[in-house]
């Protein structure tokens, strides 16, 4: 699967342009840093569209649950890098934010009450058969959105999805004949599936190390960042009733209860506690990173040290976000709270990337090694093979008999099917993307006499895709795009 997603990655893209704001079970990953252009607050602009790190972090996070989930939970950042995970969250942002343009070009707009409607009736936010609030607030809380950002990226969908009810796609009776015709075409076939993965290839440093020579500039050790860190733990006082009743008086819309009334001073006893303890470790930790910074630190302080990475990164992505803009002239971070404790940082060194060895490559090298003489070795086979191959001989198939193909899995059989038919050769092989070939040789052709009336979908989904890859052609000529992130 690996080497298959590697080849087809391009493939993988979401290319419907209605962007699903898909946070259900999606923890937030973060990435590699990379420079900037004088354009610090976007990494790229589409038309009059701006794309923001905070987007595209989050694109990738969803493509990594995506690709997580395909894996059965086997995925990791070595794999990410290998897919362009990376570049096939900016490559969606920027088809979607093409859509917007037009949306915006068409004047159209979401309304609150098209947007509470949306948010209303989507089903993870329901609490016994209806919608919640508290279950709303909470669902986003533990997928790390706030309502803005999850409202302003429901309002995106929402505006593509108004801008492609305008250009509907519809079917003809012509077009249902024509697919009903190419439907019962049927075919008597002899074939031979080449398995990639029984081809074998001689491993050894004499053949790896020219083939790591000729690769090694695209085997990099990441950048690293060496730092310094503080931490505020929870201050816990004790407050006199006069402190409690002024902070109560100040403060006193903050403690509600769940009908939305204003508590009272001795009901809210408890919270007025607790805000008044953050506020105090607010305080101290913000007092404690001004001295920090002026070097003025009590010695009864410790420092903690630490060095992060992209792979590496014992806090949040917000962190090396961060970390990646820092500067010897502006080494410090103001506090942050990560896992309920404020930490301040400081910046002691940035350790470039540099090329791996050949031994600390060699993994990477061996597994791209081993894909490149397996893709050379089968295809070498198939040619000297496909002239008098002996195969497995099938009865008359469709193009829909993906059971009839034993030696094929389900998605192969149906790839290989679909290939059959539309080629014009009567012997040949066919390529799948499993890496995987299959020889064939028909020997025999006929018109079935069936008639499919449950075709519409089919013809629907093969114009909508078309119209995609033309629409997108089309929007990529009218809007200009502008890329200010490197390394993509």
């Amino acid at each position: 699967m690996i080497t298959w997603m590697q080849r087809h990655k391009k493939w993988l893209i979401i290319t419907i342009w209605i962007s699903t704001i898909a946070f259900v079970g999606a923890g937030f990953v973060g990435w590699g840093q990379y420079s900037y252009g004088d354009k610090a607050g976007a990494v790229a602009k589409v038309g009059k569209v701006e794309i923001t790190m905070g987007e595209l972090q989050k694109a990738y996070s969803r493509l990594y649950s995506q690709y997580n989930q395909m894996f059965q939970g086997n995925f990791d950042e070595e794999k990410a890098k290998q897919f362009g995970l990376q570049k096939q969250a900016l490559e969606q942002l920027v088809q979607q934010s093409l859509m917007l343009n037009l949306a915006h070009s068409y004047e159209l707009e979401i309304t609150d009450a098209e947007l509470l409607e949306k948010i209303t009736t989507q089903e993870y936010f329901f609490k016994d058969g209806k919608f919640d609030k508290d279950t709303y607030k909470q669902i986003l809380s533990q997928n790390k959105l706030s309502t803005k950002e999850y409202e302003a990226g429901l309002t995106k969908e929402l505006l593509i999805e108004k801008t492609l009810n305008l250009l509907p796609v519809t079917t003809s009776k012509n077009e249902l004949n024509v697919l009903n015709t190419v439907a019962n075409i049927a075919d008597k076939i002899s074939y031979k599936v080449l398995s990639r993965d029984s081809i074998k290839v001689e491993l050894s440093n004499a053949t790896l190390k020219p083939f790591w020579e000729t690769q090694a500039q695209n085997f990099m050790n990441e950048v690293s960042y060496d730092l310094e860190y503080l931490l505020q733990e929870d201050i816990l006082e004790t407050y006199t009733d006069a402190t409690l009743g002024k902070f109560y008086s100040e403060n006193k819309n903050h403690f509600k209860d769940s009908n939305g009334k204003v508590m009272s001073q001795e009901s809210a006893k408890d919270l007025i506690i607790k805000e008044l303890n953050n506020k105090a470790t607010k305080d101290k930790a913000l007092r404690s990173y001004i001295a920090y910074k002026k070097g003025k630190l009590a010695d009864d302080i410790k420092l903690n040290s630490v060095t992060i990475s992209n792979s590496k990164n014992i806090f949040t992505p917000e962190v090396l976000e961060k970390v990646s803009k820092l500067s010897p002239l502006s080494p410090h971070i103001k506090p942050l709270i990560i896992n309920g404790i404020y930490h301040t940082f400081k910046l002691v060194k940035v350790n470039q990337a540099t090329q791996k060895s050949y031994e600390d490559a060699k993994k990477e090298v061996t597994a791209l090694f081993i894909d490149k003489a397996r893709q050379e070795k089968i295809y070498e086979l198939a040619n000297k093979s496909v002239a008098n191959f002996k195969g497995t001989t099938t009865d008359f198939i469709t193009v829909s008999s993906v059971s009839s193909l034993t030696h094929l899995s389900k998605e192969e059989a149906k790839e290989f099917l679909t290939k059959l038919f539309t080629s014009s050769k009567k012997r040949a092989y066919i390529s799948l993307n499993s890496g995987n070939i299959v020889l064939y040789y028909i020997l025999e052709q006929k018109l079935l006499d069936n008639t499919n009336n449950n075709l519409t979908n089919t013809i629907e989904k093969l114009k909508n895709s078309m119209f995609s890859k033309a629409l997108v052609k089309t929007l990529q000529n009218k809007y200009q795009t502008e890329i200010f992130i490197q390394g993509l």
